[in-house]
């Protein structure tokens, strides 16, 4: 027994010779610069994608994604589908991928939930899943249920799935399609809600250059009873109708309706439209025959909308949360992978209906962030006359609060650059009451089209105190600015080359006074 003790005490000992010798050779190792203390093998981290990938917009390991479905709560988590094609480019058609979340910051992704090309109806597009609480569609109560497009030789039709596992898997409808296509080459992208008010179903559909409406009492038999149609934004998809209260009056509510749309017609590009007004029932009636437009950024489209069932009614109808997909269809195929290709999600905001300037308009603000930050750092404040360096970091996911005030500058700018010269800048011209976003100068910006290198505007007033609120969230290559408390906002792709950040504030035309500067690393 002495014996054996004496034997454990002498291999302890090479033992921690051993490990004393590899703690010496590893440090003369990093002092000489053999080999590097914080070794990044991730695929994003090739030359060509310095630290593209996202860590917070939720994208896949590879292959291809696009649209972001609804997400819905199921036993305390949240579940959202994207479409992917983990073939790509190799094959077409998408999936339904799913992630879940308890945050609605960090996503998991939970696997594919509906596979492609199985039914023999085509692959798996845009659709929505909802929660059948009553059993309306005899699957069971609280079975999920999706309506989506399948697509089988350039014809849309809209088919039914529907899960007993809380939408981790899905079984296709025998019925299916529920709603075939009438004729019309634009046949797609529904998205259904349960209509209390009058017991059933409603579904809004993307059709060309209108948006139809059907009911149902069970989600497999549907009816046609209306449509809202424009002639001026382009081919309408992934339409989303929902009814919301203004923000301090409970009792003045209104239906929104929203579609992703074009808006080169008044200048913009694609993105979220929509309009307030009624809904009777059968009918859609706007406020206003021009949209409002929820981000004026380059890249926030299929844009989905959803509330949190376990607030009151109240509650649900004071708040909601937005979702969209971070990439445009004039330029999405050129975009370099991240390392999947087709772009990320954008964070998840909380909307809000105000009253701007006598209108009801939606405001948007990135929810739940206070819990990935892990550093706070006070920038450099004070008068800008030229160009004053802000603030530094070394990492790729951070958040830098600003609020600027005019000294008789004609534009005042923040920009993010790189040690290559790739740069973001984003700011605000005074005159103009815009705020915008360049990327002319970013890493890809050059072999892009013409579409990318376009500067982003939003017009907005400044502030009660004449001061404006720039709130940036970089995150990888996903770039999302909200201006003024989410009056406004601006979500673009980016690109910025390898190295340490800079932060400098520029000012045009006179000072600036960089009221305050605030910089926290966010955590994945």
């Amino acid at each position: 027994m002495t014996h054996g003790h004496r034997s454990s005490t002498v291999r302890l000992r090479i033992v921690l010779v051993l490990v004393l010798a590899a703690l010496a050779a590893l440090v003369i190792a990093i002092a000489s610069g053999a080999i590097e203390t914080r070794p990044d093998t991730r695929p994003d981290a090739r030359p060509d994608r310095p630290g593209w990938r996202p860590r917070l917009h939720l994208t896949p390991a590879h292959g291809w994604m696009n649209d972001v479905q609804r997400p819905l709560l199921v036993d305390g988590r949240w579940r959202l589908y994207n479409l992917v094609n983990p073939d790509y480019p190799g094959a077409n058609g998408t999936s339904w991928q799913a992630a879940e979340s308890t945050d609605l910051v960090h996503w998991k992704v939970a696997g594919t939930a509906i596979e492609k090309y199985r039914n023999g109806l085509g692959d798996v597009e845009t659709g929505s899943a909802v929660v059948d609480t009553h059993d309306t569609s005899g699957f069971g109560p609280g079975a999920v249920v999706v309506i989506a497009t399948q697509q089988l030789d350039g014809v849309q039709r809209q088919s039914l799935f529907y899960s007993r596992d809380g939408g981790r898997t899905f079984g296709s409808y025998r019925g299916n399609p529920v709603l075939d296509n009438p004729g019309a080459a634009d046949f797609r992208d529904p998205k259904v809600v349960w209509d209390g008010r009058r017991h059933q179903w409603l579904m809004v559909l993307a059709e060309g250059q209108r948006i139809g409406f059907y009911t149902s009492p069970d989600l497999k038999h549907w009816t046609y009873v209306s449509d809202y149609a424009r002639g001026d934004l382009g081919t309408l998809e992934c339409p989303d109708l929902f009814r919301m209260s203004v923000v301090g009056d409970p009792s003045r509510t209104t239906w929104v309706l929203g579609t992703s749309a074009n808006g080169a017609s008044s200048g913009g590009t694609a993105g979220y439209a929509y309009w307030t007004g009624r809904w009777d029932g059968r009918r859609f009636t706007a406020d206003r025959p021009d949209p409002l437009w929820l981000d004026h950024g380059s890249d926030f489209y299929a844009g989905v909308t959803w509330s949190d069932p376990r607030r009151s009614v109240s509650g649900q109808l004071a708040e909601r949360y937005a979702i969209g997909w971070m990439n445009n269809w004039s330029y999405a195929r050129d975009v370099p992978g991240l390392p999947s290709t087709g772009g990320p999600n954008t964070l998840v905001r909380r909307l809000r209906l105000a009253d701007v300037a006598g209108r009801p308009t939606l405001v948007s603000s990135p929810i739940g962030l206070g819990a990935a930050v892990e550093a706070e750092v006070r920038g450099h404040t004070g008068s800008v006359s030229s160009t004053a360096t802000i603030g530094r970091t070394d990492r790729r996911t951070f958040r830098l609060h600003v609020r600027l005030r005019r000294h008789g500058a004609q534009e005042s700018r923040i920009v993010v650059g790189a040690e290559d010269g790739s740069q973001l800048t984003i700011g605000y011209d005074w005159g103009r009451r815009q705020a915008f976003v360049v990327r002319d100068a970013d890493a890809i910006a050059r072999r892009m089209p013409k579409t990318y290198r376009q500067v982003r505007t939003a017009t907005t007033d400044p502030l009660a105190d004449g001061s404006v609120d720039l709130d940036l969230v970089v995150d990888g290559a996903a770039t999302e600015v909200f201006v003024n408390h989410g009056v406004a906002s601006l979500s673009d792709l980016v690109f910025l080359g390898p190295g340490p950040r800079t932060i400098n504030a520029e000012s045009v035309g006179g000072s600036t006074d960089v009221d305050a500067a605030d910089l926290s690393v966010l955590g994945g």
